[in-house]
């Protein structure tokens, strides 16, 4: 049986990262077997290697070896693609062709991204995993093909089948053996050695002399995140080797080549946005708009008591905790700009009845508006009041605030939303 090392060093593989010799000795140990095989891991760790070790090492490696992007291939080509078609099987059908299978016969095919896989071509490649059957499209005849297939995906397979996007009796014939390729930030000492590398090549490429990296640039090197993990890192490595003069490089230069260097934490977004959410938020709107209506309402109701008992203490002493309501003020609300002090106040019912009924009469002119435009929605309604009131007192956001009965602050903020 071939070495752990003197596989690496023929298919080019660079490092000693334990996780990564371990992925490399399972596929030299399951190569000479027929046993299906899975590679996972994240997008750039070099899955593609592991089935051109498989394939060299086993007595397939005469045959034919075929890699197959499956994310790359539309979905309506893909059984013709992988399983053949008949002349006139469909539209452009104009001959007979032999489909990937048909071709490897005695090889091994390689399914790169095999999660991509429609559900309906993964119905055909379980058949061909169970009894080595297929058939073309557009035919009736079964085929048999002896084929090995080794598989490879990014994709989180329990998550893609608990969605139903792919099957999991599948799964289970594919991965009779799975292989993790580590990701590249795992995989710290190999980092340097895997730059000096692709900085050797592109040299050797553009016919230049070889970057380097001073301890400092190493360090930082190490330290970062790579998502897109080795083929960020070759992609880095080329950009420096063509664009630098200085042909050694220090931290704050390989800085302006590595992006996000401030936040590689991963953030967690939700794919999914429910309706529910939206209903949740127009319900919460619908309330704050019904709640303003009634403590205007209220407010108005308060303006004829005092219009009809003259007596502005008494209402005032009886009215107290609406008054509260009406003028208080949010404490845990950021501060925001304003064009003069906000202060709770109650003049309002200190002013005298003459000027009392006037000026509530003006106030409450708005509140018979909403109720009569009942074909408004209630946003056009909120958008309608707080322009009118703002028209009413020339822009001055707290007499318009005192008129709509809500804060300054609410007021402002409603200012900034309808973009007012």
């Amino acid at each position: 049986m071939e070495s752990v090392q003197a596989t690496k060093q023929r298919f080019g593989i660079i490092g000693n990262d334990p996780k990564l010799n371990r992925s490399i000795e399972k596929a030299i140990q399951v190569a000479p077997t027929d046993i299906s095989v899975l590679v996972t891991g994240e997008s750039g760790v070099g899955k593609e290697s592991i089935p051109k070790i498989i394939h060299s090492l086993s007595h397939r490696k005469h045959g034919k070896y075929i890699a197959v992007n499956c994310g790359a291939i539309p979905e309506g080509t893909i059984d013709s693609e992988l399983f053949g078609h008949e002349k006139g099987a469909f539209t452009g059908a104009t001959s007979t062709r032999s489909g990937y299978f048909e071709v490897a016969d005695g090889g091994t095919i390689f399914l790169d991204e095999v999660g991509e896989l429609p559900l309906t071509t993964q119905v055909r490649l379980l058949r061909v995993l169970e009894n080595g059957e297929f058939i073309k499209v557009g035919s009736s005849k079964v085929q048999k093909t002896d084929v090995r297939i080794v598989a490879a995906t990014n994709v989180n397979m329990f998550e893609a089948i608990k969605k139903e996007r792919f099957r999991e009796d599948l799964y289970y014939r594919l991965s009779t053996v799975e292989i993790l390729l580590p990701p590249l930030r795992d995989r710290e000492q190999d980092i340097h050695l895997l730059f000096r590398k692709f900085a050797s090549d592109f040299a050797t490429k553009y016919k230049m002399p070889t970057i380097r990296l001073e301890e400092d640039a190493t360090k930082l090197l190490e330290k970062y995140h790579w998502s897109g993990n080795i083929r960020q890192l070759r992609n880095i490595a080329e950009q420096i080797s063509v664009l630098e003069q200085n042909r050694t490089i220090s931290a704050n230069t390989l800085r302006g080549y590595l992006p996000n260097i401030g936040s590689n934490l991963p953030a967690v977004v939700s794919s999914d946005k429910k309706d529910s959410d939206f209903s949740n938020e127009r319900e919460i709107l619908y309330k704050v708009l019904f709640d303003m209506k009634n403590d205007l309402n209220d407010l108005k109701k308060l303006t004829m008591e005092l219009m009809q008992s003259g007596n502005s203490q008494q209402v005032q002493k009886e009215n107290e905790g609406l008054i509260r309501k009406i003028y208080r003020e949010d404490k845990e609300e950021e501060a925001i700009p304003f064009e003069e002090p906000i202060t709770p106040t109650t003049e309002v019912l200190q002013i005298t009845p003459s000027e009392t009924i006037k000026k509530d009469e003006d106030k409450y002119h708005f509140a018979e508006e909403i109720e009569e435009e009942e074909t408004l929605s209630l946003h056009d309604k909120e958008l309608e009041l707080i322009k009118k009131s703002l028209e009413r007192h020339r822009g001055k956001r707290k007499a318009a605030a005192e008129e709509l009965g809500i804060s300054e602050r609410t007021l402002y903020r409603k200012i900034k939303q309808y973009d007012l």
